[in-house]
């Protein structure tokens, strides 16, 4: 199972928000390029970029940055927060990101997301954010009237096959993953997961494990990281069963 260490954007720096609030941030680097490259190097096979500024104004906003992550490091980069129109997307792509997320605009806009879809493939994860089982967009600031596994079936019947799952409640809170969420999410869409909000421990990240014959395959880690619950090396060992333990390349799908 992916460990995937996450860096959220917001104001030129690296931060995270409690359960996504504006108002609840913790700063924990002013140079996210040299945090994605410390990630790389203590042996991260992915990392997860998120825009909040985008999130929250609806456009990307953190573009050089991104950019400059891509370019500073060897390993893939997926990013989402703000990624509501096609050519956002493709800038993106075209600067070197392997995927793109693409979160409010898969619950409001399904011609968009079929569009992307159908452009460029795989690279297109949408992420599903869930609060009591309910979708939250735009910068988990709204409701979108659905339930994450309405979603979940409605875009994997678009060709989407990968859904970063969060459940905002957990998000930045160091309490553990909704770990039953996460398994009835897996069970009931058939999609490739990957899960988000809650780890803060190295029990967390085997608990989620047990989910990969469901189709969980990932976590994304990022206050337990940043607060040095764990060190990513142990992360990794955690994430790691007797099929996969040694490899370190995750080729792009």
């Amino acid at each position: 199972m992916l460990v995937i260490p996450a860096i959220d954007l917001r104001g030129g720096r690296c931060v995270r928000l409690l359960q996504g609030r504006r108002d609840a941030e913790t700063v924990y680097g002013n140079d996210p390029v040299a945090v994605a490259r410390a990630w790389e190097a203590a042996g991260a096979s992915w990392l997860h970029v998120v825009d909040l500024d985008g999130a929250f104004a609806g456009r990307l906003e953190n573009r050089e940055i991104i950019r400059a992550i891509a370019a500073a490091v060897a390993v893939p980069v997926q990013v989402g927060g703000g990624i509501r129109d096609e050519a956002t997307a493709e800038d993106l792509l075209g600067l070197g990101v392997a995927r793109v997320i693409v979160g409010t605009a898969a619950a409001t806009d399904p011609d968009l997301l079929a569009r992307l879809v159908g452009r460029f493939g795989e690279r297109v994860v949408v992420g599903i954010d869930c609060r009591d089982g309910m979708v939250a967009v735009r910068g988990w600031e709204a409701a979108a009237g659905e339930t994450g596994i309405a979603l979940g079936r409605r875009v994997g019947a678009m060709g989407v096959t990968r859904v970063v799952y969060t459940d905002i409640a957990r998000d930045g809170t160091l309490r553990g993953p909704n770990v039953e969420a996460t398994a009835g999410f897996c069970a009931a869409t058939g999609l490739r997961v990957i899960a988000s909000g809650g780890v803060g421990s190295l029990d967390d990240i085997r608990a989620l494990k047990r989910l990969t014959p469901l189709g969980l395959e990932g976590v994304i880690v990022g206050k337990a990281l940043y607060e040095g619950a764990f060190t990513l090396q142990e992360a990794l060992a955690a994430g790691e069963d007797e099929d996969d333990a040694g490899e370190k390349d995750h080729p792009l799908p």
